[in-house]
């Protein structure tokens, strides 16, 4: 397979024996199952009247501009992560085919009630631009999670919550479609949309810091500064590079409390190791980073980006630095009580919905009987008038 370089990038040429050879359904650039090629960044207006300019979109030039009989080559790392300049337009690519509501409708209550017809054909087309050695897995979680940002993201700018329903409903975003925007509005605007929201603002507020990594993932700029260095980053270094400022400075005060932290303690085994030999430095960034922060997340291992797991980074056998049986145990009653207050909320609501109708028939049955009533008073002065009539007409 013969190999170039395109602007930085590792290009491939397909070939009829390709394994991942171009999807039977590849599509030009413009139709309706693939993006086109985004706006430039462009100027808002500001509430004093000026402007600000802003990133727009991102611009993928480089992949547009590639011959169709060539892709691009993203390669991993040792933990399946794509890592390189090819990774960072990898991610960019996956972006747009997450906003394309063709193709990743927003009117699904989660990505896993996606279609897996849907999400193969993503697949499918990114696999028609990117020769990969990441994952088909890594691929859907990604799209997951850039889908999942889209609706944050429209949510944040076009469901506005002083307005009412049929505004709502309207207020349809420049090239959304009109049935999923409302389907999403509707679902939003209900007690489960509502409930899920306020789940999502309580583990956001749990954040004590964000990265300042920008686009690039904790992978590349590992990788990029291990190329530099001719050295293996560590946890604690990674750390330490993608959350500070181009000054130097912590991203925020709680980033720079947890360095100074993380940092003592490495002080500390550093000074044990130098008299006591029986103390064995490797790994120390891990246990470091459990006895600052506790054990890591289920699914997750920190400051190691998206798509590794405890078990994947720590080996099955290394249950430090997994979360104890009374953390797990604490996790699932949770969880069960987070479900029992659901069930306990849907049978409010259907008894709201009960007393709502026997109301609606004790009024209806009153009415009822008040027009029989009225009725049966009409007929009576009927009757007693026409027994008037003919007293009347008996007299004379």
């Amino acid at each position: 397979m013969r190999r170039r370089r395109l602007r930085g990038l590792n290009i491939v040429q397909n070939t009829p024996n390709s394994e991942e050879g171009n999807s039977e359904q590849q599509t030009a650039v413009g139709s309706s199952n693939v993006p086109e090629t985004l706006d430039e960044p462009e100027e808002f207006q500001t509430e004093n009247g000026g402007t600000r300019r802003v990133r727009g979109r991102t611009l993928l030039s480089d992949l547009y501009d590639l011959d169709p009989a060539n892709r691009v080559k993203v390669s991993r790392n040792t933990y399946g992560q794509p890592v390189g300049s090819e990774a960072r337009l990898l991610a960019g690519y996956i972006g747009i085919l997450a906003r394309n509501a063709n193709m990743l409708p927003i009117n699904y209550e989660s990505w896993h009630h996606m279609p897996d017809s849907n999400k193969n054909q993503a697949l499918a087309n990114i696999k028609d631009r990117f020769a990969l050695e990441v994952s088909d897995d890594y691929i859907k979680k990604t799209l997951g999670k850039k889908w999942r940002d889209n609706k944050s993201t429209l949510k944040k700018q076009y469901f506005k919550k002083d307005i009412s329903l049929e505004e709502k409903l309207r207020n349809v975003p420049p090239g959304m479609l009109r049935y999923q925007w409302e389907d999403a509005v509707r679902f939003w605007n209900s007690k489960k949309g509502e409930d899920r929201e306020r789940v999502g603002i309580s583990s956001r507020q749990k954040q004590k810091f964000t990265h300042t990594a920008g686009s690039r993932s904790f992978a590349s700029v590992a990788e990029a500064e291990e190329v530099k260095s001719g050295q293996k980053v560590g946890r604690l270094q990674l750390f330490e590079i993608t959350h500070r400022k181009k000054d130097g400075s912590p991203m925020t005060s709680e980033a720079g409390e947890i360095m100074e932290k993380l940092k003592d303690k490495k002080a500390e085994y550093e000074a044990t190791a130098s008299t006591d030999s029986s103390v064995n430095l490797e790994n120390i960034d891990n246990r470091i980073i459990t006895e600052v922060l506790g054990p890591e997340r289920y699914g997750r291992v920190r400051f190691q980006g998206s798509g590794i797991t405890p078990t994947q980074y720590f080996g099955s056998g290394s249950q430090q630095y997994m979360p104890s049986g009374s953390q797990a145990k604490a996790e699932v009653q949770r969880l069960r009580d987070q479900m029992a207050q659901m069930q306990a909320n849907t049978v409010e609501q259907i008894a709201e919905v009960q007393r709502k109708y026997e109301e609606l028939q004790q009024q209806l049955r009153a009415e009822a009987a008040e027009r029989e009533a009225a009725a049966a008073a009409r007929e009576a002065a009927a009757a007693a008038r026409e027994a008037e009539h003919r007293k009347k007409y008996d007299d004379l």
